[in-house]
């Protein structure tokens, strides 16, 4: 077993983990809400009907599935990819519950490969998601395909992890990284400025996070250095 696929084993174990454990939109993880930022940006696309969206590691549909009851009323439809089966799974199932399984669209692929049809989305969201390709040419060719898929005054949301560290909680160990892409604050936003670099950026925000996880048993201090970055195709 290579370093990535040891990385995407324990990553997958702590995701089916958590879908198995927690539920979506119940206090009590990460599941509990929307990301804030996701959400506001809907405002921008009031007049827009049909509206087309694209969520790149969907998982269970934490900000696909507000985004569908936003925009259910109006027409659209909400591509969600993601390569965990029990993120496919629990997306279908929570769709139904919430009643907007005509509008979400569960994908199951890894989005490093995964091929965005040109100029067909309004509203690209990728909450932490892009740090989990295979390589660094992975993720930059994957913002090249975010930037062509996206539509004149079309919006991509980014949110990604940089400069992640794992420290065990007991012993004050510090772990390997068990991310694909871990890469300083300034390469990753150098990266994301170059791709965007003849849109308009709405924001661009780093902000220090530090919460816990389970790996293999053991209660993990996670840090990172999370990157909120917005731009419009203007």
């Amino acid at each position: 077993m290579n370093t990535i696929e040891k990385i995407r084993k324990a990553e997958k174990e702590y995701h089916d983990y958590c879908y198995d454990n927690y539920q979506l939109f119940v206090e009590g993880s990460w599941l509990y809400r929307p990301v804030k930022t996701v959400v506001n940006l809907l405002q921008l696309f009031s007049n827009v009907a049909p509206l087309h969206v694209l969520d790149l590691g969907s998982g269970v549909g934490r900000n696909s599935i507000p985004i569908a009851q936003a925009i259910k009323k109006r027409g659209g439809r909400v591509d969600c990819v993601d390569l965990l089966d029990s993120a496919i799974q629990n997306l279908l199932k929570y769709s139904e519950k919430f009643d907007v399984q005509d509008i979400i669209h569960p994908i199951k692929a890894d989005i490093g490969s995964y091929n965005i049809s040109r100029n067909e989305y309004d509203f690209i969201v990728a909450v932490s998601s892009i740090e989990h390709v295979k390589s660094e040419i992975e993720l930059e060719n994957v913002l090249e395909q975010m930037v062509l898929g996206t539509k004149i005054n079309g919006v991509n949301c980014i949110i990604v992890n940089s400069e992640i560290e794992e420290i065990d909680l007991k012993t004050n160990e510090k772990l390997p990284a068990l991310i694909e892409i871990n890469i300083t604050t300034d390469e990753m936003l150098h990266k994301l400025k170059r791709a965007y670099n003849e849109w308009e950026h709405l924001e661009v925000l780093v902000k220090p996070l530090q919460y816990t996880i389970t790996r293999n048993g053991r209660e993990v201090i996670l840090k990172t250095n999370a990157i909120t970055f917005v731009a419009r195709n203007s």
